[in-house]
């Protein structure tokens, strides 16, 4: 994803209603997201379904990594033997 310009992607409500067909094409070709505003104030942002994808697994993929830092931390790890004989009995 690009970064937001602040000049060409921000647009207030009405302006966007008024030419959706045209914001959704200008999304597609810049890859830069939209912010849409509402009474001068930032009420939505617009992204790409391939930007938003990507958020969303960068985001589960963090999540995880944080999750297994707590796991580590907090002790609850496995000895390489331990994980091999539990795959091992599931196999069976």
């Amino acid at each position: 994803m690009k970064n937001l310009s602040i000049a060409n992607d921000i647009v207030p409500v009405a302006e966007f209603k008024a030419g959706i067909s045209r914001w959704l094409k200008a999304l597609q070709g810049s890859g830069h997201p939209l912010v849409i505003t509402q009474n001068g104030k930032p009420a939505g942002v617009l992204l790409s379904p391939a930007d938003y994808d990507d958020l969303t697994y960068r985001k589960s993929f963090l999540d995880s990594v944080a999750r297994g830092l707590e796991d580590a931390e907090s002790g609850r790890t496995y000895q390489t033997g331990e994980v091999k004989a539990v795959l091992s009995s599931r196999r069976d």
